[in-house]
């Protein structure tokens, strides 16, 4: 369903969180402090405008408390970051994600505001982790202690095989959460779907069985 998102910084994980939020039919208006940055986005998203996002009166200026979401995305500022995310929220925005340097950041975000932090920079540490322990992990999500989803590559073992005859469950005690062949997913594939080379399964379970299987 569409909704109007505001995004608040224009770094890579802001430039690329409004985006892909236009991609998805969304309403974006994205600000930031420096007029080039704004310059650069302005035709990819809705509306695109110089603004000091610390400044609450500024964001009141815009609508900020009409928009259903704000990503507060400039984690190196962290003072305005703070500002900004408690700003939004006293505006009366439904829904805030912030991005935080550091778990004392993160903290006093979530006191401030946000329903959501995101440590971009330590979860993508944890993805380029698993890729160098398991070469054929293409993707990576935390989902607990020592525990997550990985997309992972059909190894050349399996390529022919079905899930039945691999068991990735009984082996492993990993469970085929989806299949993707090119452009298709299948959730839940049945144990006599047979993997080709170029499939990639999602696969849930822990660390230490997953790394094995894609190592």
């Amino acid at each position: 369903m569409s909704s109007s998102v505001l995004v608040v910084g224009l770094g890579r994980f802001g430039t690329a969180a409004a985006l892909e939020a236009m991609a998805l039919g969304h309403e974006v208006l994205a600000v930031d402090n420096d007029a080039a940055t704004v310059n650069r986005i302005a035709s990819g998203v809705t509306h695109a405008m110089e603004l000091d996002a610390g400044d609450e009166a500024a964001l009141r200026s815009i609508g900020a408390g009409d928009f259903d979401h704000a990503i507060v995305a400039m984690s190196s500022a962290i003072e305005t970051s703070i500002f900004a995310t408690m700003a939004l929220k006293t505006l009366g925005v439904r829904h805030i994600v912030a991005k935080a340097a550091s778990t004392l950041h993160g903290a006093i975000l979530e006191r401030v505001g946000a329903e959501r932090v995101v440590y971009a920079e330590q979860e993508a540490g944890i993805r380029v982790a698993h890729f160098l322990s398991a070469p054929n992990v293409l993707d990576y999500l935390d989902v607990g202690p020592r525990f997550g989803i990985a997309k992972v590559q059909v190894p050349a073992a399996y390529v022919g095989k079905s899930l039945g005859e691999i068991d990735l469950r009984g082996r492993f005690g990993l469970t085929p959460v989806a299949l993707r062949r090119g452009k298709n997913v299948t959730a839940i594939p049945h144990r006599d779907e047979r993997l080709g080379s170029a499939d990639e399964l999602i696969l849930l379970g822990s660390d230490d069985r997953l790394d094995e299987l894609g190592g």
